[in-house]
């Protein structure tokens, strides 16, 4: 074997055990980051690529991270006052109307979370046992609405709470909780390094100038189950940055 051969070798097995190399796949266009050197972020939530493209009516909302994305769920605490949710989430600009809340209700965002304490998807068996509220812990899919909220602490988010007594627009999959989320039941698919979703859209319904950011974070449930309901308490990392949104769809 000739030097230039054993240079080859070596450089590309240098390049399959780095964490830009696991973090594999076709990560053209959209929001790219380096994964994190310090430490501080698990590899399952350090973000490195964020996009949405879209297909006739299908949107694919997409996030590649440098550890196995998924891996890593709440430990269940028993009760539903003060647990936990981990999640992958993509904020975006789209309109809170477009899929069924009140028109410009707050910021909305497509997440994929888990959370062993409660069951918010009334009308899916995501573990296939036939019971319908047992199943919180696998990763499903939600929209949300979130707005600043000081209550949930300085800076942070959360979803908007319904207030007793309003009867604001909600999308039919609404799951009865008094907050501003959905349960679309669109199932997110886990492949090594990437989470991935696809969402329809009604044809009426075009999101071509959508922008969109990547995070990861963790949620809480109030310890009084009071408002503000679920506040984002971890924002474990994201891919802007800033949360400016600068990712355009199919770009």
């Amino acid at each position: 074997m000739n030097t230039n051969h054993l240079i080859v070798v070596a450089t590309l097995a240098i390049a399959a055990t780095s964490p830009e190399a696991f973090a594999g796949g076709d990560h053209s266009g959209g929001i790219r980051t380096k994964p994190d050197q310090t430490g501080a972020i698990k590899p399952s939530f350090d973000i490195v690529h964020a996009k949405v493209t879209t297909q006739n009516n299908i949107a694919t909302f997409h996030m590649s991270v440098a550890g196995h994305a998924g891996d890593s769920k709440p430990v269940p605490t028993g009760k539903l006052a003060g647990s936990d949710v981990f999640s992958y989430v993509w904020p975006t600009s789209l309109n809170s109307s477009v899929v069924g809340f009140e028109d410009s209700a707050g910021i909305l965002a497509l997440a994929v979370t888990a959370h062993p304490d409660f069951d918010d998807t009334p009308l899916y068996d995501e573990n296939a046992d036939n019971d319908l509220g047992n199943d919180g812990n696998v990763w499903h899919s939600h929209w949300v609405v979130l707005e600043p909220n000081e209550q949930c602490g300085k800076g942070a988010l959360g979803v908007i709470d319904i207030p007793d007594g309003s009867t604001p627009r909600l999308p039919i999959t609404w799951p009865g909780l008094p907050i501003l989320l959905d349960s679309p039941g669109w199932p997110p698919t886990f492949d090594a390094d990437t989470v991935e979703v696809k969402v329809a859209f009604d044809h009426a319904i075009d999101i071509a100038d959508t922008n969109y950011d990547g995070v990861t974070a963790g949620l809480r449930v109030n310890q009084s189950v009071h408002a503000p309901l679920l506040c984002v308490v971890n924002v474990m990392d994201i891919a802007s940055g800033d949360l400016s949104l600068p990712g355009k769809v199919n770009q």
